[in-house]
C-alpha cells in the first residue's frame, strides 16, 4: 500500500462518521434570490461567493467537505431578515477553482486564508462565521490567526477534532499527522540529540498508541467506514491542524449521534470545548443527523439568531 493510500485509510477511520453523509447527499443549485460573484484568493484560484442579501450583521456560511455553499439555500433566506448572508464554496468543489490536489493547496490554514481574502474583498466588518462539518477547521484557523477580522463563530456539527483538538483524549488523524511530520524530519545525522527531543517523541508515540487502541476497540462493534478516495478530499483531510484554544464568542451545535462510539467522541468534544473554550455556548440537538441545519432547521435558526443577537 502506497503512502497516499495509507493516509486515506487512516483518515477515513477517524473522520468517516462525520463526513460520509456528505458524500451521499446531493447539492442542489440554489433557487432562491441571490447574486454570485467570483473572488480571486490567489493566482489562478477563484472562489464562488453567494450573496443572498439581507440586512444586519454580515454572516458567512461555509459548507463541509464535498458540498458547495448552495447546500445552505433554504437556511440562508430564512436568516436574511436579520443578517446579510453570504456563502463561500470551498476551493476544489462546485464552481470554485480546483488547484492540484496537494496538501499545501488544501491545508486548514490555506482554506482559512481564502475566507480572510473574501472578507477583505467584500469589505465586511466583523462578520460572524458559521460552518458545517469540516468547515470547522476554517473557522478555527481564522479565529486563531486573524481574530480581529471576525465577531464570532458558529460550529454547525463542526466542532470535532479538526476544529478543536481534544488535549485530554487526542485524535487518531491529528496525532498520526504530527507523528508522521516528526518522523519525516529524522535522517542519519539528525536523530534526536537530547533527552527532551526523545521525551517528546515518546509522549507522542504513547498518545498515538492510545488512540489506535481505542479505534481498534471501536471496530469490534462498528462496521468499517467507507474509504475517502477523492484526491482533493484526501489532500484537505491530510492538511488538518491542531487548534487548541479559541478566544472569540462561540456557539457549538452538536447532533447527538446514535452509535455509542460516535456519541463518546461527541461528548469528548463537548468536554473539550467546555475546558479549552470556556466561553463557548454548547447546544445538543437530539434525533437529528449530520446535516442538522436541514433536519432540525427551526432549532438551528432559533439558536443562531439568539446567539448572534447576544453579541
Amino acid at each position: 500500500m502506497n503512502h497516499l493510500k495509507l493516509w486515506t485509510v487512516a483518515i477515513s477511520l477517524s473522520c468517516a462518521a462525520a463526513l460520509h453523509a456528505q458524500s451521499t447527499a446531493g447539492t442542489q443549485i440554489d433557487p432562491t434570490p441571490h447574486k454570485i460573484r467570483f473572488i480571486n484568493v490567489e493566482k489562478g484560484v477563484k472562489l464562488e461567493v453567494i450573496d443572498w442579501g439581507g440586512s444586519g450583521r454580515p454572516l458567512i456560511l461555509l459548507p463541509g467537505l464535498g458540498d458547495t455553499a448552495h447546500v445552505f439555500d433554504k437556511l440562508a433566506v430564512k436568516l436574511t431578515p436579520t443578517h446579510h448572508v453570504y456563502g463561500i464554496t470551498t476551493r476544489g468543489f462546485g464552481a470554485s477553482d480546483a488547484p492540484s490536489p496537494v496538501t499545501a493547496n488544501y491545508s486548514a490554514d490555506r482554506l482559512g486564508d481564502d475566507v480572510v481574502t473574501v472578507i477583505d474583498a467584500l469589505k465586511l466588518e466583523h462578520p460572524v462565521l458559521a460552518g458545517h462539518s469540516l468547515a470547522g477547521e476554517e473557522l478555527s484557523s481564522v479565529a486563531t490567526r486573524h481574530p480581529e477580522k471576525i465577531a464570532a463563530l458558529i460550529y454547525i456539527d463542526a466542532g470535532y477534532p479538526y476544529a478543536l483538538y481534544d488535549k485530554a483524549h487526542g485524535d487518531l488523524v491529528l496525532d498520526a499527522i504530527e507523528m508522521r511530520n516528526k518522523l519525516e524530519q529524522l535522517h542519519p545525522g539528525t536523530l534526536p540529540s537530547d533527552r527532551k527531543q526523545l521525551d517528546e517523541l515518546l509522549t507522542m508515540t504513547r498518545q498515538l498508541e492510545q488512540v489506535l487502541q481505542q479505534r481498534k476497540d471501536d471496530l469490534s462493534t462498528t462496521s468499517l467506514p467507507h474509504p475517502i478516495n477523492n484526491p482533493i478530499s484526501v489532500a484537505m483531510l491530510d492538511g488538518q491542524k491542531k487548534y487548541t484554544q479559541i478566544h472569540l464568542p462561540v456557539l457549538a451545535i452538536f447532533n447527538i449521534p446514535h452509535s455509542p462510539d460516535h456519541l463518546r467522541t461527541m461528548e469528548n468534544q463537548v468536554k473539550a470545548f467546555e475546558t479549552q473554550v470556556p466561553q463557548a455556548k454548547i447546544i445538543r440537538i437530539p434525533n437529528s443527523n449530520h446535516y442538522v441545519f436541514q433536519a432540525n432547521e427551526a432549532d438551528v435558526l432559533r439558536d443562531m439568531n439568539a446567539f448572534i443577537g447576544s453579541l
